[in-house]
């Protein structure tokens, strides 16, 4: 089982070089690649929150079937408040085929996501509520 992680990390560490999005940097630290099969949704939201705590944002990527998760791991943290969008990105990528190495075209999205003005805050209640929340209750 541990060899199964040691891969999904190998495979979310993986950059596409495509369109050349953001020019020379395309081994950047703050992105995540999203997979619909290997990973559940809130690990993507926690992962990003967690980027977006030391990078002040983070860039979502998925290719094919995964661009819904994707965009659904976006509007979580918009709709709670944690982030705004700073820029959407769409290409088409080349891609082989594995069954007869024919390539293919896959739809590709990236997401930029940076922190809004409360985000600290939030994330300071989120986890003060988490740890027991202090005196609250004793109203």
């Amino acid at each position: 089982m541990a060899q199964m992680e040691e891969i999904t990390e190998g495979v979310n560490n993986i950059n596409l070089v495509g369109g050349g999005v953001g020019g020379g940097d395309s081994h950047k630290k703050n992105r995540i690649q999203v997979s619909n099969t290997k990973k559940p949704l809130f690990f993507y939201v926690n992962l990003a929150k967690r980027y977006m705590q030391q990078h002040n944002e983070v860039e979502l990527s998925a290719l094919g079937m995964a661009i819904a998760t994707v965009v659904t791991i976006a509007e979580i943290l918009k709709n709670n408040g944690l982030a705004v969008e700073k820029k959407i990105m769409t290409s088409t990528v080349d891609m082989k085929e594995d069954s007869r190495g024919r390539p293919v075209q896959k739809a590709k999205i990236e997401i930029l996501l940076g922190k809004t003005d409360n985000f600290d805050e939030l994330m300071a209640a989120a986890a003060e509520e988490r740890d027991g929340g202090d005196g609250e209750e004793q109203n």
